[in-house]
């Protein structure tokens, strides 16, 4: 395993992130999820975070992503929401219209460690997680 590296610590932090629309409304399609997804790697980049793997289904999305020891996790994951929200909002019409006012996102999230599987593993979980 590759371990990661600042200037006084190594470390192997792993987290799976599912995030689910706002009243499981079936809005996510490809394109939605790419718009996410590249929001998502932007956004992580000024928090130390760094996209592994992306997976979604028409209601939710999957995130395998590693983070650095001092990243804020939970305030990363609420500006994402909010930012991802209004700019997915602002870009397709239609999910204005479905959504009107509300959020994109609901306002609960699942957060997990990988804890001690192969990152392998996991990628191969979220891989079968979209469009089933």
């Amino acid at each position: 395993m590759k371990l990661d590296s600042n200037n006084h610590s190594v470390f192997s932090m792993y987290y799976h992130l599912v995030l689910v629309v706002k009243y499981r409304r079936s809005v996510i399609d490809d394109t939605i999820s790419d718009y996410a997804k590249n929001k998502f790697v932007s956004l992580g980049e000024n928090y130390n975070i760094t996209l592994v793997e992306w997976n979604h289904d028409i209601d939710h999305v999957h995130i395998l992503f590693k983070a650095h020891p001092n990243t804020e996790l939970s305030k990363f994951i609420n500006a994402y929401k909010s930012a991802s929200s209004r700019l997915i909002k602002k870009e397709f019409p239609f999910v204005r219209k479905e959504l009107w006012k509300e959020m994109f996102w609901s306002r609960s999230f699942c957060l997990l460690t990988t804890g001690g599987s192969p990152i392998e593993v996991v990628k191969k979980y979220i891989e079968n997680q979209g469009m089933k």
